[in-house]
């Protein structure tokens, strides 16, 4: 008797999951009739709901935000390559991975559906990377490889994001957010050009600070011997002024052995004492 409750209780548990779906916290659900194909209006909101087997199933949306990257290297939907491939106005090709933070509104879910008939997964491998992609491409033929090394790439990213943002919003998607992963992937040739400008800028750099070097020390021995001509000429003019200083200087110096007038001639030594007239 408990063997068969059981196994009805498994039975009965199997034929409920058979009949309906969970919808996970944070998504929202959307009800298809697969024999008819159409679209139950209102969407499903958290939690468990039913569904008539073989006929009718659930498909989930994200309704908070989430990040999703397209990538040259295997990311969580698994191995392609999906980064993002465009030009510059002359044509040269380049690619970049970049990353987008979005989410569904769950009102507009059965009208998403509607519209597009793919699952999240399908709409972010499809019809938005091709939107984020055209958006990007579209900003950078309007600027050549020097603006987007200069900074432009971020004017570049800015407008694709306002594009993308605004033709999703209309489906009922919340993008919150584009952004580069990384750095623009240039073409060998350009890459090796970038090298070398920055290899003979960093030349000139040293150039310039050995010049600069150069000059201030020319300007500091300049600053010197201008002081010291302006010092020896202030020391002669206030001597002309004021004769009477060197008497001054020959006091200060005098030793008491000969006449301080310098009259005759002093003759100082062993025996020799006395001043020739």
């Amino acid at each position: 008797m408990k063997i068969k409750t059981l196994l009805l209780i498994g039975f009965g548990a199997l034929a409920l999951a058979a009949c309906g779906k969970t919808v996970e916290p944070g998504n929202g659900g959307v009800k298809i009739n697969k024999l008819a194909g159409g679209v139950q209006s209102e969407a499903l909101g958290s939690g468990w709901h039913g569904a008539m087997p073989f006929v009718e199933r659930i498909e989930q949306y994200p309704t908070i935000q989430r990040t999703y990257t397209y990538t040259r290297e295997a990311d969580e939907r698994g191995a392609e390559n999906e980064e993002i491939t465009f030009t510059d106005r002359t044509g040269l090709a380049m690619t970049a991975d970049v990353q987008l933070v979005l989410s569904a509104q769950q009102a507009a879910l059965p009208k998403l559906y509607t519209k597009y008939r793919l699952t999240f997964d399908q709409l972010l491998a499809g019809p938005i990377r091709n939107d984020v992609r055209t958006a990007i491409a579209r900003q950078t033929e309007l600027v050549g490889v020097d603006q987007l090394l200069a900074g432009g790439r971020q004017d570049v990213i800015r407008k694709a994001f306002a594009e993308v943002q605004r033709k999703w919003a209309a489906d009922g998607i919340t993008v919150s957010q584009l952004d580069w992963i990384g750095a623009i992937r240039f073409p060998g040739v350009i890459t090796e050009a970038i090298q070398r400008r920055t290899q003979a800028d960093q030349q000139v750099n040293a150039a310039n600070a050995q010049v600069a070097v150069a000059e201030a020390q020319a300007r500091e021995k300049v600053a010197i011997a201008t002081g010291d001509a302006e010092a020896t000429r202030i020391r002669g003019e206030a001597l002309r002024i004021n004769p009477q200083v060197l008497e001054q200087q020959e006091i200060a110096k005098w030793t008491g052995l000969c006449p301080r007038n310098g009259s005759g001639t002093c003759v100082l030594g062993a025996g020799a004492n006395t001043m020739v007239q």
